[in-house]
């Protein structure tokens, strides 16, 4: 068991770490005498920086009066290497991020209203925080406490109610884009907790904050954050070679020894000139190694400064991912380099024994789990149609069906368009190619062809008809 010696105080025996960003800051959980309680740990060169920051942060809470976690004590460890900050443990919280997911809708509804009510008491005490993600708010017996002092701020004088608009979007930014709907009903309930008047346009331009910010932050996430060292992945490159690997997952192979598992083509799952797809039992996990191949010297120039196909994959998997939608988790983004130039690539993901969506059609006869399975998947495209996603390949073998929901699997073909006229254009005529490519599966099987139609036709709103005439199912 580790401890932290504190230079004024009793020491911590420290029991789990819940968060780590390495070189910069710790989030523990122990014992501090008989109390259990929350560390914050700053380590590194900046650590004074963002330890009197998040203090400050944690002040301005306290001073508000807005509900936050008690703080204990402050101050150096015993070696003055490291700051730290010591907050009691709320008894039975649970981290909204941690619950949201598993919420039914009405309980989903239920909780954004607690949380915009949070919102608006920063707001009347003159205070944002910037940093607005599920996981900075516990919720312990219908009250939500204020985590993360280091994203607290003051409002800026000037232009506040823009400043307060695009806070308040931000949050909405975190729910699912199915539950946007939600969004003039909020902004009603935080008019009325700030006892301000509600306009159609404020509304209006609150959604379009939301989408932007949606848009920007997954951006960033899945083409950015992921290709770098933070809490979610950890990154290797030199070069010779990239590495960027799930946190967790302890991958010791490089590239040759992945080689080994993809020998045997009787074994693999696909076998093509410029695709190889096995699979193998790395730390802990049953993986699907997908390696894109080099053919020739002519594929190796055209490839050499484009990202790989195996890093769109990487990439893409993480959008899915942060956007609500079922895909395989993935692993680990391996590229072999000669200075700037990209040779063969492998993305490795964790393998998911479920049938696609044609034999899982075959599989089951009951039609309440068809109509069922079916409309979750006119969900997932009309999903796929808010944000804007192309998949490019829909194909019955690339959804899986797992506990009655679709997952979607080979992601490097797939597109995010932006949003701009030329960019809609081009979305429309891809997402048009890929519900006509999905309705192909089932050409020969008029029933499920039938069902489908009707499914998408109930999903989709008014406004998109045009999308589902254009593909045929209208």
């Amino acid at each position: 068991m580790q401890s932290i010696a504190l230079k004024q105080a009793a020491s911590i025996s420290i029991d789990a770490v819940v968060r780590s960003l390495p070189g910069r800051r710790d989030v523990l959980r122990g014992m501090w005498g008989n109390k259990p309680v929350y560390v914050k740990k700053f380590i590194g060169g900046s650590a004074s920086r963002y330890f009197h920051r998040d203090l400050a942060g944690v002040e301005l809470l306290l001073k508000s009066g807005i509900v936050t976690p008690t703080l204990l004590h402050h101050g150096l460890t015993s070696d003055e290497s490291a700051y730290v900050l010591i907050f009691s443990e709320i008894e039975n919280a649970k981290n909204i991020e941690q619950i949201w997911p598993d919420l039914e809708a009405l309980e989903r509804l239920s909780l954004a209203h607690r949380l915009v009510e949070t919102i608006a008491e920063h707001h009347r005490a003159g205070l944002m925080q910037t940093d607005l993600y599920f996981k900075n708010f516990l919720l312990c017996n219908e009250t939500v406490y204020t985590l993360d002092g280091d994203g607290i701020r003051r409002l800026p004088r000037l232009l506040s109610r823009r400043e307060m608009a695009l806070n308040l979007a931000t949050l909405f930014s975190k729910m699912d884009v199915l539950d946007d709907a939600w969004v003039p009903t909020l902004y009603r309930h935080y008019c009325t907790h700030l006892n301000i008047l509600y306009s159609q346009a404020d509304m209006e331009r609150l959604c379009h904050f939301v989408q932007k910010i949606r848009r920007r932050d997954i951006t960033n996430y899945a083409d950015k954050k992921v290709f770098r060292t933070c809490s979610d992945v950890k990154v290797e490159s030199s070069c010779r070679s990239y590495r960027a690997v799930a946190d967790g997952f302890l991958l010791q192979q490089s590239a040759l020894a992945l080689d080994v598992f993809l020998t045997d083509a009787k074994s693999n799952l696909k076998n093509g000139n410029t695709c190889t797809v096995g699979l193998a039992q790395l730390a802990e996990h049953q993986v699907v190694i997908k390696r894109y191949n080099i053919k020739n010297w002519w594929h190796a120039l055209m490839r050499a400064l484009r990202p790989s196909r195996a890093a769109v994959s990487w990439a893409n998997a993480h959008r899915l991912l942060i956007s609500n939608i079922v895909t395989p988790k993935p692993l680990a983004l391996i590229e072999e380099r000669w200075g700037c130039l990209r040779g063969r690539a492998y993305f490795l993901s964790v393998y998911v024994d479920a049938p696609d969506v044609a034999k899982f059609y075959v599989q089951n006869t009951g039609a309440e789990t068809k109509q069922t399975v079916a409309q979750n998947l006119a969900t997932l495209f009309f999903k796929l149609y808010a944000l804007q996603y192309a998949h490019g390949d829909c194909k019955a073998s690339n959804i899986k069906i797992v506990n009655d929901q679709p997952m979607l699997i080979d992601l490097d073909s797939m597109c995010a368009y932006r949003p701009s006229w030329i960019g809609g254009w081009r979305f429309a005529r891809a997402h048009v190619k890929d519900l006509k490519r999905f309705m192909k599966n089932w050409q020969d099987d008029a029933p499920t062809l039938a069902l489908f139609k009707q499914a998408f036709q109930s999903t989709y709103p008014k406004a998109a008809k045009p999308i589902l005439i254009r593909a045929g199912i209208l």
